[in-house]
């Protein structure tokens, strides 16, 4: 049985139109893996593409094997290369919808979710609704809640990179 697990980002002093605006630079997205290059060294953007349907990005992560938690090391037997994407749909001047997926070779589960951008009487909120699920008997559970654990903590870490990145771009907000 799959976990599942929400949480929000708050912006409260930006607004979606703000946000959005960021998603679309590769400039947003390779400040956002550099901070994450501090936790594991090999993280690139492998690709933004940005049009009127909306922003594809896709992001590449390595975990070396000894990173990671003594449970995961059981199941992974090479260094855990991630491939994460996120869809934006089309920015309509007030919120946007999406998704996003993270999958590993040989990984044996899935992990995605949904993505809603709107706005709040301070500023924006990214509402982010995650799904866990490992294919494994006995450890598939205590994996799954690791992995969502894992994904609050980096999705709280990407906000406050968000906000540092907004800030020193839109200073007046």
């Amino acid at each position: 049985m799959a976990r599942r697990l929400d949480y929000s980002a708050r912006y409260p002093l930006h607004t979606t139109k703000e946000l959005y605006a960021a998603l679309s630079t590769r400039e947003y997205w390779e400040a956002r893996v550099a901070e994450m290059r501090k936790y594991t060294p090999d993280n690139e953007v492998s690709s933004l593409e940005v049009s009127d349907s909306g922003i594809e990005v896709v992001l590449r992560h390595t975990l070396p094997r000894e990173m990671l938690p003594e449970i995961a090391q059981t199941v992974m037997r090479k260094d855990m290369i991630i491939t994460r994407k996120e869809s934006w749909g089309p920015y309509n001047g007030e919120e946007t919808v999406g998704k996003f997926s993270a999958s590993i070779p040989a990984g044996p589960g899935s992990l995605g979710g949904t993505i809603k951008l709107f706005p709040t009487e301070t500023g924006c909120t990214v509402r982010f609704s995650s799904e866990a699920k490992v294919f494994i008997p006995m450890v598939g559970p205590r994996l799954e809640q690791l992995m969502l654990v894992n994904l609050v903590d980096l999705f709280r870490g990407e906000a406050e990179e968000t906000v540092k990145w907004l800030e020193e771009r839109n200073p007046t907000s």
